[in-house]
């Protein structure tokens, strides 16, 4: 077994395009939620999104065939990836590319192509198709395009697991490292879902709030809460094999100690209200990375904003933790990013990675109501300080697939 550490992050989000404005806007209680401008949302339900800002897709692509041939997704993939490879300075590394892979998944693809394709299929004929559609709406072209990019060789694959796709990435990533199946991978999620068709297929299955108020928009924990808010984004981490980092003289941000992937078999939407597969998971995490004393943790919860999901997620940690979840330092980030689908759990565990770092909490925003049944610590509306030992990172997904990943301070 091999120990595997974090080498490099990269981010495009609602409140920051890179790291250090990512980081330094969760630290603030930055809300990245408004009012939809990407499109014309007079005749849905929902008003609030959280859209990434004055993205330049130019920054992160030699051509501008490139950036044509490159849905969204996949252009905030590339951009996050970038970032993240220079920041772990890999590449100037003697690096055996057969052994450098790509893991980043994405919850729903290209679907802003597929959605202009389909208008120019019914308004102009097949002809006017593109024949790039393809490999512009697949899934795993973000993991695909990284690997051309970088000449990764080893080691690569896209996960679908919805809202679980980006924490399972890291997961699995770091498996296959400490299992020796590679040295280094780029892993992590991208998701650029915010159109009328998506936003209407989530209003119509009651998941997203309708609130008018970005200030009232995600409010993980809150009693409040009415749903969540759609964001959109890209979170990259480079995993590497410690030995292998250390030899190349990399700087370590974290180590990932933990991994656990569980299933509810129990219904293609909701979460078992019991949180039987949530808790497995945690359970499992915490036991992989010997997390004993919930005074150390940081928990980067799920925390989506709706009823059901909260209300769960906290008596799943309770379960786990019994009455010391009273001392875990709880937040949802999402309460400043939305939800940003398949890329919210690698940008969380970002944020997670960087809490252990610094010791600093970050807040949960707009969080007035207490709820009888979220009475745990969720960092409400400012960042704290704490010197925290570990973080760990959950996600869950529609079809009831259940991701936690689990990082370390970093120890030589």
């Amino acid at each position: 077994m091999y120990r595997v550490v974090v080498t490099g992050m990269g981010v495009v989000s609602p409140v920051g395009n890179d790291l250090g404005s990512f980081w330094s806007s969760l630290k603030q209680g930055k809300c990245g939620i408004d009012r939809i401008k990407r499109f014309d949302a007079s005749n849905l339900k929902v008003s609030l999104d959280a859209e990434v800002k004055d993205f330049e897709p130019k920054n992160y692509y030699d051509t501008v065939q490139e950036i044509r041939k490159s849905d969204l997704f996949m252009q905030y993939a590339m951009a996050a990836a970038k970032e993240a490879v220079e920041d772990s300075k890999i590449l100037e590394s003697d690096l055996d590319k057969e052994r450098f892979g790509v893991y980043i998944g994405s919850g729903i693809g290209g679907i802003g192509t597929t959605l202009r394709e389909t208008k120019k299929l019914t308004e102009k004929g097949p002809e006017m198709v593109s024949p790039f559609f393809v490999p512009m709406m697949i899934s795993n072209m973000a993991a695909g395009s990284v690997s051309i990019r970088f000449g990764a060789k080893g080691p690569t694959l896209p996960v679908v697991t919805a809202c679980a796709t980006s924490t399972h990435t890291l997961g699995e990533a770091y498996r296959a490292i400490k299992h020796g199946y590679a040295d280094a991978i780029i892993a992590g999620g991208s998701e650029a879902s915010i159109n009328e068709l998506a936003m209407a297929g989530f209003i119509n299955c009651q998941a997203l709030n309708l609130s008018e108020d970005p200030k009232e928009g995600s409010l993980p924990f809150d009693k409040r809460r009415g749903g969540f808010v759609m964001g959109e984004g890209a979170g990259i981490l480079v995993l590497e094999e410690y030995e292998h980092a250390v030899k190349r003289g990399a700087r370590i941000y974290a180590e990932v100690v933990g991994y656990a992937n569980t299933a509810d078999a129990y219904h293609i939407t909701a979460p078992d209200p019991e949180g039987s597969g949530a808790i497995r998971a945690i359970k499992a995490t915490a036991d992989e990375a010997g997390i004993y004393d919930a005074s150390e943790v940081y928990v980067n919860a799920h925390g989506t904003g709706t009823h059901l999901n909260d209300a769960m997620e906290t008596k799943a940690l309770k379960a786990v933790f019994g009455q010391r979840a009273y001392e875990l330092h709880i937040s949802s980030t999402k309460s400043m990013t939305g939800h940003m689908m398949g890329a919210t759990g690698a940008v969380e565990a970002i944020a997670s990675v960087k809490a252990v770092q610094e010791g600093l909490i970050p807040p949960t925003i707009n969080y007035r109501e207490k709820d009888e049944e979220c009475d745990l610590n969720y960092t409400p509306n400012e960042a704290v300080k704490a010197n925290v030992k570990f973080a760990i990172s959950t996600s869950l997904g529609f079809g009831g697939h259940n991701a936690c990943i689990a990082f370390k301070k970093y120890e030589a």
